[in-house]
């Protein structure tokens, strides 16, 4: 099974990103999970980008805030796919994050989730992985009967 790999652009983005890194635990998903900056250390990430597919990943994380560059940097680098996650870690509750990952310029795509939106990134990681690999899923058509059946739940203990 291909990899996952999930790229921060500091440690202060790990609490926002456990959601998601649990999310392919819970899968069994195979992840590298690295502090790398945009900004701060280019030719990291250069490297890192330019091998991601010779090194067996299928997809990559991007989690960065403020200018959010991250997820784009890497998207130029590798024609995997790469799936932003904006970062709330401004005086504009990651709107400027949001707009940095999402507004890509044509013929290079990032994928790009919710502000904070680790799960959803993982999640869509996982389908993308899911392609080729049927048991994966099944996995994921099991968790979303697993996710309705706890909204059903919840929705039948309401009493008014």
């Amino acid at each position: 099974m291909k990899k996952i790999a999930i790229i921060m652009g500091s440690d202060s983005d790990l609490p926002i990103l456990k959601q998601g890194i649990d999310t392919l635990k819970e899968f069994a998903i195979p992840m590298e999970v690295r502090i790398m900056s945009a900004h701060r250390t280019p030719d990291d990430v250069s490297t890192f980008a330019k091998a991601a597919r010779e090194n067996g990943f299928g997809a990559i994380i991007a989690a960065a805030g403020k200018a959010a560059h991250l997820a784009g940097v890497i998207a130029a680098f590798t024609t995997i796919p790469v799936i932003g996650i904006p970062i709330k870690s401004s005086t504009l509750d990651g709107l400027d994050a949001l707009l940095s990952t999402v507004q890509m310029p044509g013929g290079v795509p990032v994928a790009t989730v919710a502000i904070d939106g680790s799960k959803n990134a993982a999640l869509l990681a996982i389908e993308m992985l899911a392609i080729e690999d049927e048991n994966l899923a099944k996995k994921l058509d099991e968790y979303r009967i697993k996710q309705s059946e706890e909204v059903r739940i919840k929705n039948s203990s309401i009493d008014f």
